[in-house]
């Protein structure tokens, strides 16, 4: 708890030194993301003393006795820093532990940017309460963005802190907990600013490395098809948004006027629509994505899909080539971390070349 508490000292000297740095607006936004991370520290509950209390849940109980497998077998099988994460659970009382704002330009889909002290920059803004990622969402709007506010189930704090289970993420399917764990924890193993397609790209790597090998280990097939099948629909659902993306940006290349451009952009919006509806019919599992379908569609909203997995081919080759062997594996994606972006995601590529 001291170490936490020294952690967190720090972390708000930097953050109070950015906002003094950069104004009032940020003061504000900092101050809620303190006062956000500081509750959910606050409200953390030791998942053993649930477990040992008899009028706990029996659902709440076994999922958490669930994780906590999950968790031995990340650290002992999967070289995992597992740590003191996953130790504590916290009921958040709401859907989502953060909403996200993402802006992006009536004719562009180049999202706006914001940059953090120790995160890096992002094309995201995130906020611990939804009225206050709403309010900020109408003040983009005004300056003429595109906006969109989609709520996070899970965040990783990098191991500044010892990370919770989440209420948010509790009721996941067993394969999409599992999954997530695997992801958030490979974070900690590695991180570049700056670098998001590499990052997930790797943590997507891990999470399906550690499913196939839980089917393995577990002799139970279930989980890993079910993540699998998820994967598909969400690769695919991917899929359909980028042709759409690649249409909004060819139109936003042209010279036509802004009115046209408008028409034109309502009409990609509506046959993308139209697609998403008859591959339902087609795809079993697709209307899975019906809420965020069925929503306002903007620029802000398609650029806030991005192909996060562009580089999984790269690593999985990697993993083989290091014959299965983890800590092989993580070293020489250690030594990736230390060239430059361009440098980096040209080996990656030349990997997929190959």
């Amino acid at each position: 708890m001291l170490l936490q508490l020294k952690k967190f000292i720090v972390v708000l000297r930097i953050l109070s030194c950015s906002a003094i740095l950069w104004g009032c607006q940020t003061a504000h936004y900092y101050s809620q993301a303190i006062d956000g991370q500081c509750r959910i520290l606050l409200k953390r509950q030791p998942i053993s003393t649930i477990l040992d209390d008899s009028e706990s849940p029996q659902s709440l109980r076994e999922r958490l006795m669930f994780i906590l497998k999950v968790r031995e077998f990340a650290e002992s099988e999967l070289q995992l820093p597992v740590n003191n994460h996953y130790l504590t659970y916290v009921d958040l009382k709401r859907p989502f532990v953060l909403w996200n704002v993402v802006a992006a330009p009536e004719f562009s889909l180049t999202p706006k940017t914001w940059c953090y002290p120790v995160a890096g920059c992002a094309a995201y803004r995130g906020y611990f309460a939804e009225a206050n990622a709403r309010q900020y969402a109408d003040r983009l709007t005004k300056q003429g963005y595109d906006v969109y506010v989609g709520g996070v189930t899970a965040y990783s704090t990098l191991g500044w802190f010892d990370d919770p289970v989440l209420s948010t993420f509790i009721r996941f399917s067993e394969a999409r907990t599992a999954g997530l764990i695997f992801h958030e924890l490979a974070h900690q193993i590695l991180y570049v600013k700056d670098d998001t397609a590499f990052n997930e790209s790797f943590a997507t790597l891990v999470e399906q490395e550690g499913l196939r090998r839980w089917q393995h280990a577990s002799g139970s097939e279930r989980i890993y098809t079910e993540y699998l099948q998820q994967h598909r629909r969400r690769e695919e659902f991917i899929q359909l948004i980028m042709r759409y993306r690649q249409r909004l940006e060819l139109l936003y290349q042209t010279d036509l006027a802004p009115a046209e451009k408008r028409t034109n952009k309502k009409n990609i919006f509506s046959e993308l629509r139209n697609e998403y509806n008859y591959l339902k019919t087609k795809q079993i599992g697709l209307s899975a994505y019906d809420v965020w379908m069925n929503q306002s569609l903007n620029n802000a909203k398609i650029s806030s899909v991005v192909a996060y997995n562009d580089f999984l081919p790269a690593f999985q080759k990697m993993l083989t080539q290091n014959m299965g062997e983890l800590d092989q594996f993580f070293k020489a994606c250690r030594q990736l971390t230390q060239k430059n972006k361009d440098e980096r995601h040209q080996i990656l590529e030349s990997y997929m070349a190959n």
